[in-house]
C-alpha cells in the first residue's frame, strides 16, 4: 500500500546503487523534482529506462550516475541533442540499448503483465536489430507469421509525477499520458510525486488513469514537481527552459556549475516557487 513520505525519504527508501529505474512521462508530467532528488542523493551505476529521455536524464547522466540507457528516442525536445548524454556515449562511458517507440511501449506492457517478453509486428526492413541483440523474432505457432520480440521492461523502481493523490493513496493522472501506468505496474517499487492531495478526485477526463494505492510504494507531495514540463490544469510547459538548457549542457564546466547552484543546493520546494513564477509571467 502507498505510504506518504517526504521526497527525500521516498527516494532513499526505494532507489539503490545499481538499480534499473524508469522515470516516465510523455512531454507531460515528467518527474523532474524526483530526478533532482536522485541527483542530490547520488545513487550510482543506474540503468536508466525511458521511452523519450530528455533533460532530466541528461542531468543524471552528466552527474556520472548512470551506466546504461534503454530508450527509443533521446533529445532536448524541439531544440536538439542531449549534450551530456552524447558526450558520455561517445566516450564509451554510457552503454545504450535503443528500441523503437512501439517496442518500448510493448515491453512496458509485457512487464506490467508479468510476461518475459513482448511480441508485436515491427522492425521490418530496418537496421536497428543489427546493433541491438535484444531485438529477436518468434514464429507464430498458429499462423506461421514471423513477429518481433523484445525483453519485458521490469524496472527495480518506477518514478512518475501525477496530478493528485487521495488520502487513501490512490493516484490520478490525466491529459497526455504515456506509459506511466505500465511502468508502475511493471516495477518492483514505485515513487509517485503529486501536485496535491484531495479528499476525492471528482469529475475527470475520459482518459484519466487511476493507480490504486496497492500498486504504489511511496507518494510525495511536490507542487511544481514536473517543471519545466507541464502539469495539466496546474502550470504550462516552460519552453524557455528547454531552449536555455542547450547552452548550459554544451560545456561540462558550465553544466556542473548550474547543477551545483540549481539542484545540489536546493530542495523540492524550489519547484513550487519556480512553477508559480512561470505561471505568473504567463498571465
Amino acid at each position: 500500500m502507498a505510504a506518504f513520505m517526504s521526497l527525500h525519504d521516498a527516494i532513499a527508501a526505494n532507489l539503490r546503487d545499481g538499480d534499473s529505474v524508469a522515470m516516465e512521462g510523455f512531454t507531460h508530467l515528467i518527474p523532474y523534482a524526483a530526478g533532482h532528488e536522485v541527483i542530490r542523493q547520488g545513487q550510482k551505476d543506474l540503468t536508466l529506462i525511458r521511452m523519450t529521455p530528455d533533460i532530466i536524464y541528461d542531468q543524471i547522466v552528466g552527474m556520472g550516475q548512470a551506466k546504461k540507457l534503454v530508450f527509443s528516442w533521446a533529445g532536448n525536445p524541439g531544440v536538439g541533442s542531449l549534450h551530456r548524454v552524447r558526450e558520455e556515449i561517445e566516450a564509451g562511458r554510457l552503454a545504450i540499448e535503443e528500441h523503437s517507440h512501439a517496442a518500448m511501449a510493448n515491453a512496458f506492457e509485457a512487464g506490467a503483465a508479468n510476461l518475459p517478453f513482448a511480441v508485436f509486428r515491427g522492425y521490418k526492413g530496418v537496421d536497428l536489430p543489427k546493433v541491438n541483440p535484444n531485438i529477436r523474432s518468434v514464429t507464430c505457432p498458429y499462423t506461421g507469421e514471423v513477429l518481433a520480440t523484445v525483453p519485458a521492461v521490469r524496472p527495480d523502481v518506477a518514478i512518475i509525477h501525477a496530478l493528485k493523490a487521495d488520502r487513501e493513496g490512490n493516484v490520478m493522472l490525466e491529459g497526455i499520458v504515456g506509459v506511466q501506468k505500465e511502468a508502475v505496474l511493471a516495477a518492483k517499487r514505485s515513487v509517485v510525486t503529486v501536485e496535491e492531495v484531495v479528499d476525492e478526485f471528482g469529475p475527470r477526463n475520459a482518459n484519466a488513469v487511476i493507480l490504486p494505492a496497492w500498486t504504489v510504494t511511496a507518494i510525495a507531495v511536490v507542487p511544481g514537481g514536473a517543471h519545466p514540463s507541464y502539469a495539466q490544469g496546474y502550470y504550462k510547459r516552460d519552453n524557455a527552459f528547454y531552449i536555455g538548457w542547450d547552452k548550459i549542457a554544451r560545456d561540462k564546466a558550465v553544466f556542473l556549475k548550474w547543477m551545483e547552484e540549481n539542484v545540489l543546493s536546493k530542495g523540492p520546494e524550489a519547484f513550487a516557487a519556480h512553477a508559480r513564477r512561470v505561471a505568473m509571467a504567463a498571465e
